[in-house]
């Protein structure tokens, strides 16, 4: 991962370089949900996954059954059926996956338009995470990656005021259609 800079300097007329060595040669994903109920305080669910064999093979991203597996502890830990607003990961898409939330009741699934990252609120999640936890270090192995990450998606966890906020940047609304008595 090339580290991000937010602040660097040099000398007048010489631009500043940052050299990383080597090349990738791991690879992290991190799924998460923003979740939001009126009345009650936001929460983040993630799920960070390093996959150090993808060189040799291996899968290089979560598959529909760690999504799956992701869905069944969020619905779990909020005891509360669940509305998901996905974007068009392909791995969202997958016919399995659909399949799984079709045959739950407790699932309900919507996508976002096919390139909306300014509608999605775990976009912001990402800008913060990239800003508040990784700008300006340079990690030594992939683990201190992964305890840099886990720690700073752990401090949005308890500020659900930032979490609100991720949703209120999209500007999308929590609403509850009231039925109307007939």
């Amino acid at each position: 991962m090339t580290p991000p800079t937010s602040r660097t300097w040099a000398r007048r007329g010489h631009t500043p370089v940052i050299r990383v060595r080597g090349r990738p040669q791991r690879r992290f994903s991190i799924a998460a949900l923003t979740c939001y109920k009126p009345g009650e305080r936001s929460r983040l669910i993630f799920r960070p996954k390093w996959h150090p064999d993808h060189k040799r093979g291996g899968r290089r991203s979560f598959t529909w059954t760690d999504y799956r597996d992701l869905l069944i502890a969020a619905h779990q830990q909020l005891s509360a059926p669940l509305v998901f607003v996905w974007d068009n990961l392909n791995v969202h898409l997958d016919a399995r996956l659909r399949a799984f939330i079709s045959s739950h009741e407790w699932i309900t699934s919507c996508q976002l338009p096919p390139y909306a990252p300014d509608l999605n609120p775990v976009k912001g999640i990402w800008s913060l995470v990239r800003r508040a936890g990784q700008n300006n270090i340079a990690f030594t192995d992939p683990d201190h990656l992964m305890r840099v990450l886990r720690r700073t998606l752990r401090e949005i966890q308890y500020r659900s005021d930032v979490i609100d906020g991720c949703l209120t940047e999209t500007g999308l609304t929590l609403t509850t259609p009231h039925p109307k008595p007939q």
